[in-house]
C-alpha cells in the first residue's frame, strides 16, 4: 500500500521555529533530497523532519524501517542526516559514515558549503536507495 502521509506543511512550521541562522542549511538539504526523485515524501517524525518512500512496497515490519530513507538530527547548527537502512546501500560514494550494528548511517552537514560540496553525493546515496526498494 502506498504511504499517503506527506506532511510538507508540517515540516515548514517546524523548520520555522529553529534558529534563523540554521534554517538556511536545513531547508537546502531538505530541497536537494525532495528534488532527488518525486516519489520521495516528507514528514514530521521522530521530532524531526524526515523523509521517505511514497510508492507501493510488499507488506513488512514496521521495526524494519523499509519505507524510511532518511532522518535529520538537528543539533547546535549541525545537521546529521541519518539513514536508519543506511548499510543496506551498495557504493555510497564514501558519504555515509558510521559502522552502527543497527544498520544506520549518516551524513553530516556542517554549513552550506558542506550541501555544496557532499549534494550531487548525497543524490546519489538516495537513488541508490531508492534503486533496493521491494
Amino acid at each position: 500500500m502506498a504511504k499517503d502521509v506527506h506532511d510538507s506543511q508540517g515540516v515548514n512550521e517546524y523548520i520555522q521555529k529553529l534558529d534563523p541562522h540554521f534554517i538556511g542549511l536545513v531547508n537546502n538539504i531538505r530541497q536537494l533530497i525532495l528534488d532527488t526523485d518525486s516519489i520521495i515524501g516528507e514528514q514530521i517524525k521522530w521530532n524531526s523532519p524526515s523523509f521517505f518512500y511514497k510508492g507501493e512496497m510488499k507488506p513488512f515490519n514496521p521495526k524494519e524501517y523499509k519505507r524510511d530513507i532518511a532522518v535529520m538530527n538537528l543539533r547546535k547548527g549541525v545537521v546529521m542526516l541519518v539513514f536508519p537502512t543506511g548499510a543496506t546501500i551498495k557504493g555510497n560514494t564514501g558519504i555515509l559514515e558510521g559502522k552502527y550494528t543497527d544498520g544506520r548511517r549518516m551524513v553530516t552537514f556542517n554549513d552550506e558549503n558542506d550541501v555544496h560540496t557532499k549534494g550531487k553525493q548525497l543524490q546519489i546515496v538516495i537513488k541508490q536507495w531508492l534503486s533496493q526498494v521491494e
